[in-house]
């Protein structure tokens, strides 16, 4: 439970796996976003003792590695003495602080699919300060692009601005088919990301909250739009 290797269809993070355990580990450029997010989870000493399984168990709308996850089509497999289920992470994080692991099940694994290791990825986080805070917007963004620079599949999800981080599932259908630089850009920038729901609360207001996801969002897209056009096609792979 403790390892990260692969599969023959997926690429699978062990339970007791760290997060400096994920950071060090060799993986294909898509899930950079992830490794990304881990040098946010808290302090060193947090991210040498905490474990992937156990920032998605406690379930916060902040958790940083939600977004990147769900941007990989995460799943959760669940353990008992009846036997093993396997879940999307989209059902599995309930609301917050609310999952739907039973009392006698152990999270044991995180399985991401091969299909979801193409493409490049990208992670953002704003918060009050740049490190050990609480994020009031991220983003994890993951782009597959054609052999014209069109955006063949795009993944999008934003965290901090609702009860459960969520996929952009209506911008990403209309980001594809659209080149991955300028044309795409502005179609985030004309999108009302109505499908948030942020709260106010002491580090931001809703308003401010949904703006900064938006610009989160264009940023992350730009980067990985630049990043494509240094990385080769590759299905990638991972060391165990």
């Amino acid at each position: 439970m403790a390892g990260i290797g692969e599969e023959d269809e997926h690429v699978v993070i062990g339970g007791r796996a760290t997060w400096t355990d994920l950071f060090r580990a060799e993986l294909p450029p898509a899930l950079d976003a992830l490794k990304l997010a881990a040098r946010e989870v808290g302090s060193i000493q947090i991210q040498n003792r905490g474990t992937v399984a156990g920032n998605l168990c406690n379930a916060s709308p902040a958790a940083d590695g939600v977004p990147p996850l769900l941007a990989l089509d995460a799943e959760i497999e669940l353990a008992s003495a009846a036997g093993r289920r396997v879940l999307p992470l989209g059902d599995f994080i309930l609301g917050n602080r609310h999952i739907a692991r039973r009392p006698d099940e152990l999270l044991v694994a995180v399985r991401i699919p091969r299909a979801s290791t193409a493409g490049v990825s990208h992670f953002l986080k704003l918060g009050g300060r740049s490190y050990l805070v609480i994020s009031i917007a991220m983003v994890a963004t993951r782009l597959v692009l054609d052999g014209a620079g069109r955006i063949e599949e795009a993944a999008i999800a934003v965290g901090a601005c609702s009860a459960v981080a969520q996929r952009l599932r209506r911008l990403e259908t209309a980001l594809i088919g659209r080149h991955a630089g300028d044309e795409a850009l502005a179609a985030v920038a004309e999108w009302p990301f109505d499908e948030l729901s942020p709260i106010d609360d002491v580090r931001a207001s809703a308003p401010y909250r949904r703006r900064a996801a938006a610009e989160l969002v264009r940023r992350a897209l730009r980067h990985s739009h630049e990043q494509l056009g240094r990385v080769p096609a590759t299905e990638g792979g991972v060391a165990a």
